[in-house]
């Protein structure tokens, strides 16, 4: 436990043998002062992969939860259903490419004990090895967190998959999207309810195997159409219901 406090990590996975089981490794071997995990449950949820991943994230220590049905968020809430059966009151979100470095939870969860209720990784704030982050997910990127600290007047630096939330925020949440619009629906809900969020700096590796979004045409156009129309979704509804308040 982190001072206390249980804490849960969430890995979506999809075709990721090259590298979960590092991923895996990597978050079980942090360790408190007093030689305890740091994270007490690493779920992995295998979203339909065709190659070793279940397997292998199994044998690194991971609780392993599946669901065919392919979609970043829809395998980010079957592993926080599973966390639930013993719910934690930190929850940590990565990516299983292996990435992002585990020892930056640490300095995520001394910003939650400081009183963020959602902490974001930013890959543009760090540290980032030459190719991993491509050009298209630079653009991207960029033009997202333009358009949100437009429309919410706040300054955002990055939509990163590497952060940490309170179980607490999670629940308020209520999160729903099932694709792309995972993270940016995370970051904008809580910026909508007055929840502080903080960003601090994560290097970034370039990732082990091929990106199943940012490596195809196809996954690039996806993920773009998903974080925009979300974005805009968000807005949307947050005007209907002040429209509706005023009445």
């Amino acid at each position: 436990m982190f001072r206390g406090v249980r804490v849960g990590a969430v890995i979506p996975a999809l075709n990721e043998e090259q590298s979960i089981g590092l991923v895996v490794q990597d978050i079980r071997s942090q360790r408190n002062n007093d030689g305890t995990p740091i994270v007490d449950e690493v779920v992995v949820c295998d979203n339909g992969s065709t190659d070793l991943t279940s397997r292998v994230a199994v044998e690194a220590g991971a609780k392993l939860v599946t669901n065919q049905k392919k979609g970043y968020g829809r395998a980010c809430l079957t592993a926080i259903a599973a966390l639930r059966e013993n719910w934690p009151g930190i929850v940590i979100f990565t990516d299983g490419d292996f990435a992002f470095d585990a020892r930056d939870i640490p300095r995520m969860l001394q910003s939650i004990e400081q009183g963020a209720d959602l902490v974001v990784g930013s890959r543009t704030q760090g540290y980032c090895e030459p190719g991993a982050l491509s050009l298209s997910q630079r653009i991207g990127n960029r033009v997202a967190t333009f358009l949100i600290g437009l429309l919410w007047r706040t300054r955002v630096t990055d939509l990163g998959p590497y952060r940490a939330i309170t179980s607490r925020a999670l629940d308020r949440l209520l999160m729903r999207d099932e694709a792309f619009g995972w993270t940016v629906e995370m970051q904008v809900k809580a910026l909508m309810m007055g929840m502080r969020v903080v960003e601090i700096p994560v290097d970034t590796r370039v990732r082990l195997g091929q990106s199943k979004i940012s490596g195809t045409v196809k996954g690039t156009i996806l993920a773009g159409i998903g974080i925009l129309s979300k974005i805009v979704q968000l807005r949307v509804s947050q005007q209907s219901s002040s429209h509706v308040e005023l009445r």
